[in-house]
């Protein structure tokens, strides 16, 4: 591991109060929750809210969508859409760009060009009105192009590069590898949720400057178990909206239907499960482009073990909390796609956290900063289907070791993994940057 990638602030003894006056941030990114209950980049928005609450100014620049306002302020961050194409050609951001996430849809690699010099003209435009302290692009493919732009390059504004997940496989792309590099050179800081995720670009060759690996986090309001919501829970109708009995047991998996999130190594292992727990319910909740696969490989089964099986498809972020209220554990089998693309920190894994349920999931990226393996969950490694089956069948067996996992998954999102917390380990980061800057 590079000798500066951290895992929060606290493990450097480092500064994660704000200045004063707080910092002038300035956000890029292609994905922003668009309306309420929108599943696409809410964790872009908790951070910058977290970072507002913490007395920072945040700026985000999104591309525009279908229905969303050209500019609105969203619990004090200042959110502004830039047209890149006619409507028909935007095709980039919002999920859209890659297919199952293992390739680049045709129509996002001809907008691409577009969508960079629409991206940067938006950044250099911010830049020039106002003094911000640090543009943080978030997605180093393709928002962390913009700093190659002229317009970018001569505000000599500091520049984070934000990994999450994607943006690194494409960044490893023999084509986009070259500007990557020269990109590389004028970001000061890296920051990413996953320690290979950093470590990855580290190799595509930045060199000497600050990187940190910080996990995302998760509202622990909004998501928490049923005796801890300030509303009355309605997880009782998701099981009556499902048809699942109120004294089943209900395993849960929740992501989008791609390779990565493994939910073809899930559905390989349920029959067997099905057949020994008769009470068992399997629910997978979420929509992508492997939905008829999921359909075709669930057809093959028995009619009683189909009858267990619940594809409710997207589910709106909104609604997920009493979703994971009505759970009893969660399973996501994360895994490396065919291309070597992997999930950063799956946001479903914190939520389930703090929602009380124990995690069954693979040790793999930035899943066991979030999940300690036998203490909030069970880690397994990727595509071992029999691990991942015994993993299931011993907390299906004892819902005592289920309910100690739950307790401390609660715990450990509340101690360590809130909104506010996150804002301010990357606040850390923001100001060993440009503290960085300034010796220069």
């Amino acid at each position: 591991m590079p000798e500066r990638i951290l895992t929060s602030a606290a493990e450097r003894g480092g500064r994660t109060g704000s200045p004063a006056a707080g910092l002038r941030l300035l956000f890029l990114t292609q994905t922003y929750p668009r309306w309420p209950g929108d599943t696409a980049g809410p964790f872009i928005r908790e951070l910058a809210r977290g970072l507002v609450r913490g007395g920072d100014r945040v700026t985000v620049l999104t591309p525009r969508a279908e229905g969303v306002r050209p500019s609105w302020l969203d619990d004090g961050v200042d959110v502004h859409t830039f047209a890149y194409a006619p409507r028909r050609l935007e095709v980039l951001g919002y999920g859209r760009s890659l297919a199952s996430d293992e390739r680049i849809r045709f129509g996002a690699g001809l907008a691409a060009p577009l969508y960079l010099r629409a991206a940067a003209a938006a950044v250099g435009r911010h830049l020039a009105r106002d003094p911000y302290d640090l543009l943080h692009a978030h997605w180093l493919a393709p928002n962390g192009l913009v700093a190659l732009w002229p317009g970018v390059r001569k505000r000599n504004a500091v520049i984070a590069a934000g990994l999450h997940g994607s943006d690194v496989f494409i960044a490893e792309k023999a084509a986009a590898r070259p500007a990557i590099r020269r990109a590389l050179k004028r970001c000061e800081l890296l920051t990413g949720c996953s320690p290979e995720l950093v470590e990855r670009v580290v190799k595509l060759g930045y060199r000497g400057k600050p990187c940190r690996v910080i996990p995302y986090g998760v509202d622990v309001d909004l998501f928490c178990p049923a005796d801890e919501a300030a509303h009355q829970s309605s997880a009782t109708g998701w099981r009556e909206r499902l048809g699942i009995p109120d004294d089943a047991t209900m395993l849960l998996g929740v992501g989008r239907l791609a390779t990565k999130k493994g939910f073809h190594v899930l559905v390989d292992v349920l029959p067997r499960l099905l057949a020994e727990f008769d009470d068992l319910h399997a629910v997978i909740a979420g929509g992508g482009d492997q939905m008829p696969e999921l359909l075709a490989a669930v057809a093959e089964w028995s009619p009683e073990h189909v009858a267990r099986i619940h594809l409710p498809g997207l589910v709106a972020h909104d609604d997920l909390p009493d979703l994971y209220r009505s759970a009893d554990l969660f399973v996501l089998p994360a895994v490396h796609d065919p291309q070597g693309n992997v999930d950063g920190l799956p946001n479903v894994i914190l939520e389930a956290l703090a929602s009380g349920l124990p995690v069954v999931s693979t040790a793999i990226s930035g899943i066991p900063l979030a999940v300690e393996s036998g203490v909030e969950g069970v880690l397994v490694p990727e595509q071992d289907r029999p691990a991942l089956e015994g993993a299931i069948a011993s907390l299906l067996r004892s819902p005592d070791r289920r309910a100690r996992m739950g307790a401390r998954a609660r715990a450990r999102a509340v101690s360590q993994l809130t909104w506010d917390q996150v804002a301010a380990a990357y606040r850390d980061a923001y100001l060993e940057a440009l503290s960085e800057r300034q010796r220069q």
